[in-house]
C-alpha cells in the first residue's frame, strides 16, 4: 500500500517540501508554524506515499547537540512526525520512527525529541523515554533552565549506546521559536 522514500532535505524539490509542509499543516490543524518547519529541515526525511502517490506520513531527524555530563553529544533529533488524518491507525506512524531510529542508530549518539500528549503513546511504544532529569538551553546568554520541557522530552538510546546519567541536566543548542 505505501512507498517509503528517504532523503536529505537537499534532494527533496520545492513541490515536495511545499507538499510536507501541507502535510504537516492539516495533521496539526493550523498549529504549524514557520520556525517549526524550519526546525525539521537540514536532516533526513522519511516520506511515505499511499498506492496513489499521496503523502500521507512524514518524519525528519536532524542534528542538534546536547551537553550532557560535561559532554556534547551528537544527538538525532525527531521532528515533524505527522500522518494524514484519513491514515492514522494503520501503523504508518511506527513506520517513520523506525526509519528514523535507525538513521538514529547508524548515525548519532542518541534520539531526542518533544512529544505532544497525542503523539507521546506511539514513542513510549517504541522504548523511547521521558528524560528524568531537568531539561534546558545553551541560549545567547548563557544555560537558561527549560521547566516547561520537563516531562514531554523524550530520548532514544540506539542498542548498545552510551549510559546516561537520569539524574544529569540535557542542554540543547539554542534556536529560533521553541528550542524543543
Amino acid at each position: 500500500m505505501t512507498g517509503v522514500r528517504i532523503e536529505h532535505t537537499a534532494g527533496l524539490t520545492g513541490d515536495e517540501l511545499r507538499e510536507v509542509r501541507a502535510l504537516l499543516d492539516e495533521a496539526f490543524e493550523g498549529d504549524f508554524g514557520d520556525e517549526d518547519f524550519e526546525h525539521a529541515l537540514g536532516g533526513m526525511h522519511v516520506l511515505v506515499r499511499d498506492a496513489a502517490g499521496t503523502l500521507v506520513a512524514h518524519g525528519s531527524v536532524v542534528q542538534r547537540r546536547v551537553v550532557h555530563g560535561g559532554r556534547a553529544l551528537r544527538t538525532g533529533y525527531v521532528e515533524a512526525v505527522a500522518v494524514r488524518a484519513g491514515s492514522r491507525r494503520r501503523g504508518l506512524g511506527g513506520q517513520v520512527m523506525a526509519e528514523l531510529e535507525g538513521i538514529i542508530a547508524r548515525a548519532y549518539v542518541l534520539g531526542a525529541l518533544s512529544a505532544s500528549e497525542d503523539g507521546a503513546g506511539l514513542y513510549l511504544g517504541r522504548g523511547w523515554a521521558v528524560w528524568p532529569g531537568r531539561v534546558g538551553a545553551l541560549s545567547p546568554d548563557g544555560p537558561v533552565r527549560l521547566p516547561d520541557e520537563e516531562g514531554s522530552t523524550y530520548v532514544w538510546v540506539p542498542p548498545g549506546g552510551i549510559r546516561l546519567d537520569p539524574d544529569g541536566r540535557f542542554d540543547f543548542d539554542w534556536r529560533d521559536g521553541d528550542v524543543l
